[in-house]
C-alpha cells in the first residue's frame, strides 16, 4: 500500500499536474491564438485592405500561432522540443514530396494574394468554369455561379490557366450583331438602332456607341452593335436593348431574315 502510494506522489500526480497544464495551454493558446488572428484582421479591415488579403493573412497567422501553442503544450509534458522539431522536419519532408500538389496548391494562393489578379466578388473565368469568387483559401478558391451553386478549384489550376476578371474594369462593351434584309434601308436601320441606344439610360455617351454595317452575309446585311455601359449594368443593359431592337425595327417594317437558300429543280428527261 506504501509502494502505491508512493507511486502515486512520484510519478502519477506530477504526470496529471503536467497533463492538465498542457491542456490549459493547449486551451487558452488557442483561444488567444483566435483572438491575435481576429485582431489581426480588424486591423487589415481598417487599412482598406482587400478581403481576400485579409481573410488569406489571418488564416496563415492563426495556423502559425497554433502551430507555436501545440509545441508549447508538448514542451510542458517534457518533450524534447528540438527533437521532435528534427524528426517532424525530415518527415515534413517526406510528406511534402507527396503532397507535393497541395505545396503547389499553397503557392500558388500566395502568388494570387501578391499579384491580385481578381479579388472577392469578381466575376472570373478560368480553367473553364465561371462564377463569382467567394473566397481565396490557403489551397483553393471558392466560387459561385449564377445559378448559386458552389464551386472550388484548386489554386494551382487557377493561377496556371489563363484568367478573365469581367468585373476589373469599370466599364465594358456589349457587342451585337443584328441582321437586316437586303430588301431594307441600311440607313434607317442604324438610325433606329441609335435611337434605342440613346434612350437607354444606362448607355455612355463616351465612348459613343457605334452601329456599322459589318458584313453582306448570305441571308442579311450585318450590322454590328456597340454600345458601352457600366460593367454592373452589362447583362441587364444587353438583355433589354436586344428587346427594344427587335421591337423597334419590327415596328418601322424592317425584318431580320432567316437564313435561307434558293433550291432550282430540273426535271431529267
Amino acid at each position: 500500500m506504501e509502494i502505491n502510494e508512493d507511486m502515486m506522489i512520484t510519478l502519477i500526480i506530477p504526470w496529471a499536474i503536467k497533463i492538465i497544464i498542457a491542456l490549459a495551454i493547449f486551451v487558452i493558446g488557442k483561444w488567444i491564438a483566435k483572438a491575435i488572428a481576429n485582431f489581426a484582421k480588424k486591423l487589415l479591415r481598417k487599412a482598406n485592405q482587400d478581403e481576400m488579403l485579409v481573410k488569406f493573412l489571418g488564416g496563415m497567422l492563426y495556423a502559425v500561432l497554433f502551430i507555436a501553442v501545440v509545441l508549447a503544450a508538448i514542451d510542458q509534458l517534457g518533450v524534447n522540443v528540438t527533437s521532435l522539431m528534427v524528426i517532424i522536419s525530415a518527415a515534413g519532408l517526406a510528406i511534402g514530396l507527396a503532397l507535393k500538389d497541395s505545396l503547389s496548391n499553397f503557392a500558388s494562393g500566395v502568388m494570387i494574394i501578391v499579384f491580385r489578379p481578381f479579388k472577392i466578388g469578381d466575376f472570373i473565368s478560368a480553367s473553364g468554369v465561371s462564377g463569382v469568387v467567394d473566397e481565396i483559401g490557403m489551397f483553393c478558391t471558392l466560387m459561385h455561379t449564377g445559378d448559386n451553386q458552389r464551386i472550388i478549384v484548386p489554386n494551382s489550376v487557377v493561377f496556371g490557366s489563363t484568367i478573365v476578371n469581367a468585373s476589373a474594369l469599370a466599364t465594358r462593351r456589349i457587342d451585337l450583331t443584328i441582321g437586316i434584309s437586303y430588301d431594307d434601308n441600311m440607313g434607317k436601320a442604324k438610325d433606329i438602332i441609335l435611337d434605342v441606344l440613346s434612350k437607354d439610360s444606362r448607355v455612355l455617351t463616351d465612348p459613343a456607341p457605334v452601329v456599322a454595317v459589318a458584313e453582306l452575309a448570305d441571308s442579311s446585311v450585318n450590322l454590328v452593335v456597340r454600345p458601352w455601359v457600366n460593367t454592373a449594368d452589362y447583362w441587364a443593359a444587353r438583355w433589354d436593348i436586344i428587346e427594344a431592337i427587335k421591337n423597334s425595327l419590327d415596328d418601322a417594317g424592317i425584318s431580320i431574315p432567316y437564313p435561307q437558300q434558293d433550291v432550282y429543280m430540273h426535271n431529267v428527261a
